[in-house]
């Protein structure tokens, strides 16, 4: 159970902890003039009635103290709107699904740093399905074989091995007017994702690693998706794209998809490419946290309800 507004619950409790303070410190001026001297005070308090009604008074009061604190503490819980994860039709949290998405050369160092980041750590997934797409292929179909995906990606991002995998992760074809885009690849790299059609239950993401347009600038070819098609694409299948730009080229049409869909787009930084992966994912789970989750007071309230009632059943059977 994660809080909404933890301040609330932080104020409420450092209310009570001081309203407590208070009352068992501070002495009031009402108390002492309520003090009056008697005589005989011994063989007073030694009567079996007096003993049972100082009996009954202790035993409201421990009462009341025991029950009003968890009554409040959960009244505060419950303002401070305690929310849930949502969940799929299995019971199971939201799965994610990750598409990698490298239009860089394979036997480029920064390729296998970037291979190499997610095939470390794909060993730890629970739910996650991951992928990998290159130029115009899918190299990896999704899958939550993780033995095999790190090891297809590890073998990938071997530096002595990527010249001898070359053809098997990105084949050279040549086109007649048709000019590949970073649109296209993003297209391409979209429709690795089951249904993409629509929106599911899964959180999508693409991360991009490769330069921010594809082909020489004399390229006269037609390419089939533009920036806004990409977005629109994207939105439909409820799929956000992170981007890594390598050096070069125009990034507008990566800045531009990155931010319509509420992905990151960052320009590679070697040393830091492993930094900047980290931030991306951390920002995916945490935007995955903030839209997929939902209210769930039940529980605090039923317990609030139930201290209520036996608070007052309580009281009634200590007055008796």
């Amino acid at each position: 159970m994660a809080l909404m507004w933890w301040p609330v619950a932080v104020v409420g409790v450092t209310l009570l902890v001081a309203a407590i303070a208070v009352a068992a410190l501070v002495r009031t001026k009402g108390t002492d003039r309520q003090r009056l001297q008697l005589a005989n005070t011994i063989r007073l308090t030694r009567l079996p009635e007096y003993r049972s009604v100082v009996r009954r008074q202790l035993q409201a009061t421990v009462l009341v103290l025991v029950l009003a604190i968890p009554l409040f503490v959960a009244a505060v819980l419950a303002g401070a709107r305690p929310t849930e994860p949502v969940l799929d039709a299995t019971g199971s949290q939201r799965r994610a699904d990750i598409m990698l998405c490298v239009a860089a050369p394979v036997t480029d160092e920064s390729t296998g740093t970037f291979l190499s980041y997610f095939a470390d750590r794909v060993s730890a997934y629970d739910a996650e399905r991951i992928g990998l797409t290159s130029t115009n292929r899918r190299v990896i179909p999704l899958t939550r074989d993780y033995q095999f995906a790190a090891g297809r990606l590890g073998d990938y991002a071997q530096p002595s091995a990527a010249g001898n995998q070359r053809p098997a992760f990105s084949p050279a074809v040549e086109y007649g007017d048709y000019s590949p885009s970073v649109a296209d690849v993003l297209a391409l790299c979209l429709t690795g994702f089951p249904d993409f059609e629509t929106r599911g239950d899964t959180q999508r993401s693409v991360v991009y690693l490769g330069p921010g347009e594809l082909g020489d600038d004399g390229d006269d070819g037609v390419s089939l998706y533009s920036a806004d098609e990409v977005a629109e694409m994207a939105r439909q299948a409820g799929a956000r794209i992170d981007a890594v730009a390598t050096p070069g080229r125009s990034t507008a049409v990566l800045s531009s998809v990155t931010a319509a869909t509420g992905g990151q787009f960052a320009r590679l930084d070697p040393a830091r490419l492993p930094a900047q992966l980290d931030g991306i994912l951390t920002d995916l789970r945490e935007s995955d946290e903030t839209a997929e989750r939902r209210d769930a007071p039940a529980v605090l309230l039923a317990v609030a309800a139930a201290v209520t009632a036996l608070l007052g059943v309580a009281l009634m059977a200590v007055r008796r």
